[in-house]
């Protein structure tokens, strides 16, 4: 099933591409956009804000969790067998998860960065 979901993610989605896309572009217009109208502490709270997006999220993506779904893509399903199966799973899973959940946990601290950002201009 996850190879079914993840090779229609990666089959370049238009909406997909462009949530994701846009996000790193969003917060980078943010920053800039950001940058000359706020000072002191929210200035530095918004570039950090966009930083660790885009380290702590977008390049974990790109370097971590995609090449960890290439890497079940690869796998034939057909010619393994329920052992085999199982040991790809595991070394797949716990690390995908781990990765993922990291992921998250930076998301909602931006999110939480931003909002606060907001509700102070």
């Amino acid at each position: 099933m996850f190879q079914v979901i993840d090779g229609v993610i990666q089959d370049n989605q238009p909406f997909f591409m462009f949530v994701w896309i846009g996000s790193a572009i969003a917060i980078v217009v943010a920053a800039v956009i950001g940058f000359s109208q706020i000072d002191g502490a929210d200035r530095t709270l918004l570039i950090a804000a966009a930083v660790v997006y885009l380290l702590g999220v977008q390049l974990l993506t790109v370097r971590i969790n995609i090449p960890l779904n290439n890497k079940i893509q690869a796998i034939d399903v057909e010619q393994k067998d329920d052992q085999e199966l199982l040991a790809a799973r595991a070394d797949f899973e716990a690390q995908w998860n781990r990765w993922n959940v990291f992921r998250t946990v930076v998301s909602i601290a931006i999110a939480l960065s931003l909002h606060v950002l907001l509700l102070r201009i």
